[in-house]
């Protein structure tokens, strides 16, 4: 397979991730768009800079539309269910942040929100808008984990 079918599979699981594998994103203003969902290389990788931004909205119609019909029936595929094992999200919490105690909401600069699962209390005493990997535990559940403590708390995804 090659690196660019790879990333635009990515891209295209992760965005029926993103729209929790259940059915519908909400509307086409819901959708966070390509670049907010992609690092900047994986968006010139996938050659989507090369798009007008006509292309772009088109192309995101075509995966709302997709996601809210045919993509139900991807969800039993080898391929998806491999990726969800794997899935990762990597971004920052948007602003100054102090740590988590017992009910916290994190918002992520890729526009996802995530909230605490388990209770517990950490102070952060780093910089703001600190780097976060979001995957899941043996277990299956989430967890988040500040990369420049390596400190991790279980959360959820908020969902409108």
């Amino acid at each position: 397979m090659s690196a660019l079918t790879n990333s635009i599979n990515r891209v295209f699981l992760g965005a029926l991730l993103i729209a929790g594998g259940s059915g519908t994103l909400a509307a086409e203003d819901d959708f966070p768009g390509f670049k907010k969902l992609m690092t900047v290389e994986e968006f010139e990788n996938t050659g989507l800079d090369k798009l007008s931004g006509k292309e772009l909205d088109a192309l995101t119609e075509w995966l709302i539309q997709y996601t809210a019909g045919d993509a139900q029936v991807l969800q039993a595929t080898s391929e998806v269910r491999e990726a969800k094992k794997n899935y990762e999200v990597r971004s920052r919490i948007v602003g100054d942040f102090s740590g988590w105690t017992g009910k916290t909401i994190f918002r992520l600069e890729n526009g996802q929100v995530w909230k605490q699962r388990l209770s517990g209390r950490y102070p952060y005493r780093g910089p703001a808008n600190p780097e976060v990997i979001i995957n899941k535990n043996w277990a299956g559940f989430f967890k988040m984990t500040l990369v420049d403590v390596d400190k991790s708390i279980g959360v959820t995804q908020v969902v409108d």
